[in-house]
């Protein structure tokens, strides 16, 4: 518990210092009203020190899935106002710099620092109310010389990160991805793991909405860090391991093809592909569930035309890439969620991940593709980072 008082600690500091400095920026400028600023901004510091202690102390892993999106969206309110008066902060103690040596401080400093901040504030909230919901569909065309001739123009869809639990009972949003994913004609679709936030009661409401998934060969998917239920405080491991039957059990019923750890050959006139699904295997803190050369018996480095299933694309990075005993042509995974920011093709999951989203190769003939998601988790927005179908056309 002390990292997390250290940083609540820290919150706290810079939030008053945030509100001091934006009081007097006030009250230099504007004399009516003093009393009634004062008022305000003693409230609403009050408010908001009340929001970051709720999310600190808040029992996460026991909390409703209702409870914990009000949490989470309280915090939000929190950051988006923090966020924007800091930036304007930042530009105001910068256009005050001249008055140390008795110059008239940057005006037009402190107006862009408004601008700003107010431009920052918006963008959050277009992220939280609007663009989470504008699905992008991504054309990638992958081509390799080893694919067999019959699967020349396959195209797979591929959907990852859907974390229905965020949506509660409400399939609206769900209900048109399928429209757009049925209307794209793909021969295969894929999801990559993460379709649940805690507990697979959470996908009860979406069965029959997701069972209308379409594609010639059928939908297979795999599981994600989220869908083993380690977010959830379980009365019993007895109850943990229901949590995993109904989610086979649901998934089996929405007419989708689980590879755990298991692998599965589509053919298509004399010639077939191998796609691989593998459990959960990330790097810390993430558990490992997957076993590669459990889900594919044969010798990896054979010349079957292999596609890998795995969540965590930290995977390929450390046992895939740059490996030749793996003939594994591609690797399509999720998990980053690209931390549901991205502005201008950056986002500030490059810190975190070396292989955050989009399509990534080593010496060896490896490819990765990773999914940027289609739900979010946490944070209850997308600044950019719109949600993703990816369609994969696959090429000689």
């Amino acid at each position: 518990m002390r990292m997390p008082l250290v940083i609540v600690l820290l919150f706290f500091l810079l939030g008053a210092l945030v509100d001091v400095v934006i009081c007097r920026a006030v009250f230099t400028r504007c004399r009516r009203g003093v009393t009634l600023w004062r008022q305000l901004a003693l409230y609403s510091s009050i408010f908001f020190a009340v929001c970051l202690l709720a999310m600190v102390a808040w029992p996460k892993k026991s909390a409703t899935d209702a409870s914990f999106a009000i949490l989470m969206w309280f915090l939000y309110v929190y950051l988006s106002v923090y966020i924007s008066k800091f930036i304007f902060v930042l530009l105001y103690m910068i256009a005050c710099v001249p008055m140390l040596w008795r110059r008239k401080s940057l005006s037009w400093l402190t107006y862009s620092g408004i601008g700003m901040a107010l431009l920052t504030f918006g963008l959050m909230w277009w992220g939280a109310l609007i663009n989470k919901y504008n699905i992008e569909i991504k054309d990638v065309t992958y081509p390799n010389e080893s694919l067999p001739p019959t699967f020349d123009g396959f195209t797979i869809v591929q959907l990852s990160d859907m974390h229905v639990g965020t949506y509660g009972t409400d399939t609206t949003y769900l209900h048109r991805l399928v429209e757009k994913v049925n209307s794209l004609g793909a021969d295969a679709v894929v999801f990559t793991g993460d379709i649940v936030n805690r507990s697979t009661t959470e996908l009860l409401p979406f069965v029959n909405t997701l069972s209308e998934l379409k594609a010639t060969f059928g939908v297979f998917s795999i599981l994600g860090n989220h869908d083993y239920g380690d977010y959830h405080s379980w009365s019993s491991p007895e109850a943990k391991q229901q949590n995993m039957v109904l989610m086979r059990r649901l998934q089996s019923r929405m007419g989708w093809k689980m590879l755990n750890n298991e692998s599965a050959t589509i053919y298509a006139g004399n010639d077939s592909i191998v796609i691989i699904g593998v459990e959960n295997i990330g790097d810390p803190p993430f558990p490992i569930y997957g076993n590669l050369d459990s889900a594919y018996p044969g010798d990896l480095a054979d010349d079957a035309f292999k596609i890998l299933l795995s969540h965590n694309p930290a995977h390929w990075t450390e046992d895939i890439a740059d490996s030749p005993d793996k003939n594994i042509a591609l690797t399509l995974s999720g998990h980053t969620h690209a931390m549901q920011i991205e502005l201008f093709g950056l986002s500030p999951a490059v810190f975190r991940y070396k292989t955050w989203g989009g399509m990534y190769g080593d010496n060896d003939g490896h490819s990765l593709y990773v999914n940027i998601g289609i739900g979010e988790v946490g944070m209850p927005a997308r600044i950019g980072a719109t949600p993703e179908i990816t369609l994969i056309t696959l090429k000689r």
